[in-house]
């Protein structure tokens, strides 16, 4: 009999704790009975397990996904992978809410003013991203690229979702925002390999032999262990200028991105032939006619 009793005693406490339970998760939290607005703890609490589910199902997908993928493969999917995330939480946060009995256009109407406000100050933000996800996609930057934008020239270290970080032939750091790729200009020195066609400018005096100027412009350029053998360099006649006759010496460099390094030394090789054969680079000059009017 005894035994009995507490039994019973138990089954009432229990269902006075389940009772207890499911008036908690009945406690409105916030309400609006205009808007039709009503959320309680248990419409948070399952938000809260179901977005968990959520991110396990994502983590999931990813791994099944990238399994077999290359490792830069791996990379670009997981950059996209982590956009598109959230655009699954949005909408599963959507669905929950709106399964749930609360109306998401007067959610969407109470806090208009403010999402507009959000959005003009993350406008840039989106843009980033956006320009991030294309670049990814069309596979038009890649990482060792070296790259020209608004002047800057860096080769590329790494992509991320909102900016490009590439180093300088400095070594510094040039972060660059991806929303200027599709407002820019950009000029991909390395997309088409490695090695690139790089100059040297010079003017020389008027009346110079100028198969001379040619066989040492050529002489200065082959001579530099930097520049290939194929194609050769080759030299350019460009303009008769106002002062001197203007050449361009042309040849291919294996790294562009040092470039400067070699036409430094070509040019001082240009200059030291050319005062060995008395070859003269001018400088700017003009006849001044002085004109006097009889008084």
């Amino acid at each position: 009999m005894t035994q009995n009793l507490e039994k019973i005693e138990e089954v009432i406490t229990e269902s006075s704790i389940w009772e207890q339970f499911l008036k908690f998760l009945d406690i409105v939290i916030y309400e609006n009975v205009k808007q039709n607005i009503e959320i309680k703890v248990g419409y948070i609490l399952l938000i809260i397990f179901i977005l968990l589910v959520t991110t396990v199902m994502l983590r999931w997908v990813r791994k099944l996904l990238t399994r077999k993928m290359p490792r830069e493969d791996k990379v670009k999917f997981n950059t996209v992978f982590s956009f598109a995330r959230w655009l699954v939480y949005v909408i599963v946060l959507l669905v929950v809410v709106d399964s749930v009995g609360i109306d998401v256009t007067a959610v969407f109407a109470a806090s208009a003013a403010l999402l507009i406000g959000i959005g003009l100050a993350l406008q840039t933000l989106f843009q980033d991203i956006i320009s991030g996800v294309f670049i990814l996609v069309d596979q038009s930057v890649h990482v060792g690229d070296i790259i020209e934008l608004e002047g800057k020239i860096g080769r590329v270290e790494e992509i991320k979702l909102r900016t490009t970080r590439a180093t300088t032939s400095d070594n510094k750091v040039l972060v660059i925002p991806n929303h200027l790729y599709l407002t820019n200009s950009l000029y991909n020195w390395t997309q088409n390999g490695t090695t690139t066609r790089e100059g040297v400018n010079v003017g020389v005096a008027y009346g110079s032999d100028v198969q001379l100027v040619k066989k040492l412009l050529l002489k200065a350029a082959t001579n530099h262990p930097a520049v290939l053998e194929e194609p050769p360099p080759t030299v350019l006649f460009t303009n008769f200028g106002d002062s001197s006759l203007d050449f361009r010496v042309v040849f291919t460099l294996n790294d562009s991105f040092n470039a400067r390094f070699p036409q430094s030394d070509i040019r001082f090789e240009i200059d030291r032939l050319f005062r060995e054969h008395n070859i003269t680079i001018p400088f700017p000059q003009r006849d001044i006619h002085i004109i006097e009017k009889n008084k």
